[in-house]
């Protein structure tokens, strides 16, 4: 491997010291016309191989921008392709970085072919073994394909670019106007990305998000010795009810919560933690966006968007996929009321629900502060399919706030009838001693005992079997 281009350089940073193995790196271009010379594209502008991160082995991929401008042809595709095969074959991860110029121009139809070959593979190797890309420099047109087709996206915040249409070439649109390619959009508007930052940040975040997951499908959740105190007890959690990826952050051993997705659908929250060194996937709603500091930057309706809908689900089908349990914090008050998101609503939260009742890993909700209409039954709720469902002594669990119900009951009644009323429906209807007598929620927990709670029905869950009827895939 060149220890001069970037590409290789790439390479050496994520990985563990000396570990990486060039596979195919005398492979040059087979296609010769407009002049191209094979002596002219060394590995093909793609460099692949093995390697290991935190003792796991992967499989890694890095395209090199210096060797016509990286872009994709017949062998170059063929490195990658051939990755893949042995991937599944060892049931590793792939890691690709991305830094292209798109389709080979020069090859035609192979370069075509290359991308639809390339394409198969990832489809193949999807919910087998775990997907990463890495945006580091241009993906462009059908090379967006790449990221979208994998779990997850990091890109790089300031020169990556990352589309299928220029934002020049979008009418009445410049990239002066809206840079439809930059992360910032890709992360905020489009979804794709999941971590954004500097290069060197991106490749130590992978490495961080490998320690997470299973090499495979078959491993199960992955599990690492635990050296926090599993009994521990955090007060300030009850102050969390807004910013749950704060109260995930408490509860996780260490303190360590990854957050992916975090700038897009920021009303859900989805990450891993580790509980008792188990991994595991968390889906939250989230009503308040706290700063480094502490204090509330943004305040957010506690509703279900189209967005946040979409967010949640695809990462429970990722974290079924793979065999990792999922652990929810819900704080819903219902679905976000837009024309927009009318749009799309009901479609998505009909996805959610389907991938949790489609889950078959264990599945633990603790309703931490309103759990109200259906959209409370969306959210991993114990009637799709829930193992166990928690509830902080101050959650309210029912169709709607008390004095929506008053008014709607007793309407034309005066107000102190409604108050009296509201209050009444609240006590009997909408406590979490009310769902807890009804069998809806197994236990009301101390906010600050949460965690020991948490760990305790993930251990007793950690055998479950489920079956589903059989089929060939449901058509949610």
């Amino acid at each position: 491997m060149s220890t001069t281009s970037k590409a290789s350089q790439r390479i050496t940073a994520l990985l563990d010291d000396n570990s990486f193995v060039e596979i195919g790196a005398l492979v040059t271009a087979r296609a010769t016309d407009f002049n191209m010379k094979p002596n002219e594209t060394p590995s093909d502008g793609c460099i692949t191989g093995y390697g290991v991160i935190g003792g796991k082995p992967v499989y890694v991929y890095s395209q090199d921008a210096s060797v016509m401008n990286g872009t994709v042809g017949e062998m170059h595709a063929r490195k990658i392709t051939n990755l893949y095969d042995l991937a599944m074959k060892t049931g590793s991860p792939v890691v690709g970085l991305i830094d292209s110029a798109g389709l080979r121009l020069q090859e035609a139809t192979d370069a075509l072919n290359a991308f639809g070959a390339i394409y198969r593979k990832q489809t193949d190797a999807s919910g087998v073994i775990p997907q990463i890309t890495a945006v580091l420099g241009s993906c462009g047109g059908g090379l967006a394909l790449f990221p979208a087709l994998t779990d997850f996206t990091f890109m790089e915040e300031k020169n990556a670019k990352l589309f299928v249409n220029a934002p020049n070439a979008l009418d009445g649109n410049v990239v002066t106007k809206c840079d439809s390619s930059s992360a910032a959009f890709q992360s905020e508007e489009s979804g794709i990305v999941d971590v954004v930052a500097d290069e060197a940040t991106i490749l130590s975040r992978i490495r961080d998000l490998i320690a997470f997951l299973p090499s495979n499908s078959e491993e199960g959740s992955d599990i690492v010795e635990c050296t926090d105190d599993l009994n521990r007890v955090s007060a300030e959690i009850a102050n969390c009810v807004g910013d749950t990826s704060v109260a995930l952050s408490i509860l996780a051993d260490d303190n360590d919560f990854f957050e992916v997705k975090g700038g897009y659908a920021r009303d859900m929250v989805t990450g891993f933690l580790k509980l008792d060194g188990v991994t595991v996937g968390a889906v939250a709603n989230r009503s308040e966006v706290c700063d480094e500091e502490g204090n509330v930057a943004e305040k957010l309706d506690a509703v279900l968007s189209k967005q946040g809908c979409e967010k949640a689900a695809d990462f429970v089908s990722f974290c079924d996929a793979f065999g990792i349990p999922v652990l929810t914090l819900t704080n819903v008050k219902g679905y976000q009321a837009t024309v927009c998101s009318e749009k799309g609503i009901a479609k998505a939260a009909s996805k959610l629900t389907y991938a949790f009742a489609n889950a078959t890993v264990p599945k633990v909700n603790v309703i931490v502060g309103k759990a109200l209409g259906t959209a409370a039954i969306v959210m991993n709720s114990r009637a799709i399919g829930a193992d166990i469902t928690f509830a902080w002594p101050e959650a309210q669990i029912g169709t709607m706030e008390g004095r929506l119900a008053a008014r709607i009951m007793y309407e034309g009644q005066g107000a102190d009838v409604i108050n009296e009323k509201a209050a009444e429906y609240d006590a009997l209807q909408l406590s979490a001693g009310s769902a807890a007598r009804r069998g809806y929620v197994d236990s009301i927990v101390e906010a600050a005992d949460t965690r020991k709670y948490v760990i305790g029905a993930f251990e007793m869950l950690f055998t479950k079997s489920e079956e589903r009827p059989a089929k060939k895939h449901g058509t949610v």
